[in-house]
């Protein structure tokens, strides 16, 4: 799957660059070509303009008049040998209204226009020798075929990045319920053996012999259908009880003490709290609190502190899993929650991503690492809506 997504990457970069570089090199091709036509279309201008000047015959007048009057695309003005603009008559498609407005107008036309094109030198007089130059800038047109390859760039450039959003959104769409299926299967798998340990306890609690191998088994069984539980709910939209929080993760801490060694102690602050309500899956919840318990026994190597913090705040219920342990690197701190992820020796790495997933996506809330620093321990934060 990845692969065939890198090669699906890899074809569509290919085809961007083919597509830009083709239109960039044929844009620039139209754009020398009518920047060409232009100039010959301003000095045919210019000529007219200086025929009109020295002609008193009507019908070369109405000429020139008929070849002034056709452009009407290419900004031109007319200047004497020191860039001063001439009068009101030596310019053409320019803003006649900016022009009587703003006496700066004419002028930063043509230091714009000088960045643009050379201007076209025309002698009026010989003696004394007098020369007049007209100034002029890109036509609509000439902008327009410009400006295209950025234009088309980004175009091109928002098509790929719609097109890798989709294919990553269905990836991660088959990659979900790959790993739905699969846990979904796994619980159902789970079901008939769960099943037969059932009756096996329930034998033996009639042999009082066995009564307490048998409770104990019992607890061992109710776990393990917890487990199929929650496997059996990825995938569905879990439903949201009000439950007390602080009952569950103190129930939570005395399941997981019972299998950690006597070097770990554990302590729950509430604030003197005896109760705090929360809209959660409760099976689900367990899960997050198991597994950041988890990992921070795993972190401590059988040793060491671990305490919950629970406040119940006006907007929010403020949940802190903090443990001396050894810390996570900076460097790690991002991808503690990546599928995979993980520094253990055994383990898949789901953990707490899948704890990040119950916590925001089914209960819109929010899970991160508060702090952490490295040989002195970390602390996770749950935030949960009221």
């Amino acid at each position: 799957m990845l692969s065939q997504f890198l090669n699906w990457r890899t074809l569509l970069a290919a085809i961007a660059i083919a597509i830009v570089t083709g239109t960039v090199f044929y844009s620039n091709y139209l754009a020398k070509k009518i920047a060409v036509d232009e100039r010959k279309k301003v000095n045919v201008w210019v000529q007219s303009l200086k025929t009109r000047v020295n002609t008193t015959e009507p019908s070369a007048i109405a000429l020139t008049n008929i070849i002034t009057s056709e452009n009407t695309e290419i900004p031109i003005i007319g200047t004497d040998e020191n860039d001063k603009p001439l009068g009101p008559n030596d310019y053409s498609n320019l803003d006649s209204n900016k022009v009587k407005a703003d006496s700066n107008y004419l002028k930063d036309k043509v230091k714009e226009f000088k960045n643009q094109h050379e201007p076209i030198r025309v002698e009026i007089s010989k003696d004394p020798l007098y020369i007049n130059k007209y100034y002029y800038g890109d036509s609509q047109l000439l902008q327009q075929v410009r400006y295209y390859p950025i234009i088309q760039l980004f175009i091109v450039a928002l098509f790929i990045i719609i097109t890798l959003i989709t294919v990553s959104t269905r990836n991660k769409s088959t990659q979900n319920q790959v790993w739905a299926g699969m846990a979904k299967e796994t619980a159902h798998q789970l079901g008939t053996p769960l099943s037969s340990l059932q009756g096996w306890v329930e034998m033996l609690k009639d042999n009082p012999q066995h009564e307490k191998i048998a409770f104990e088994m019992a607890k061992d069984v109710d776990r393990l259908k917890l487990v199929s539980d929650r496997f059996g709910k990825i995938g569905s939209t879990p439903q949201l009880e009000e439950k007390n929080i602080l009952t569950l993760i103190e129930d939570m801490v005395a399941y997981i003490k019972r299998r950690a060694t006597e070097k770990v102690s554990f302590a729950i602050n509430s604030f003197n709290e005896t109760e705090i309500i929360a809209m959660v899956n409760a099976p689900l919840f367990d899960w997050v609190i198991e597994n950041l318990l988890k990992n921070a026994l795993d972190a401590m190597d059988g040793k060491g502190n671990i305490g919950i913090s629970i406040k119940n705040e006006t907007a929010n219920i403020i949940i802190d899993v903090t443990d001396s342990g050894k810390g996570i690197s900076k460097q790690n701190i991002a991808n503690v929650f990546k599928p995979g992820f993980t520094t253990k020796k055994r383990g898949w790495g789901l953990g707490l991503s899948l704890s990040k997933r119950i916590v925001e996506q089914y209960h819109k809330g929010e899970l991160f690492v508060k702090h952490s620093e490295p040989g002195k321990g970390t602390t996770f934060r749950i935030v949960l809506k009221k």
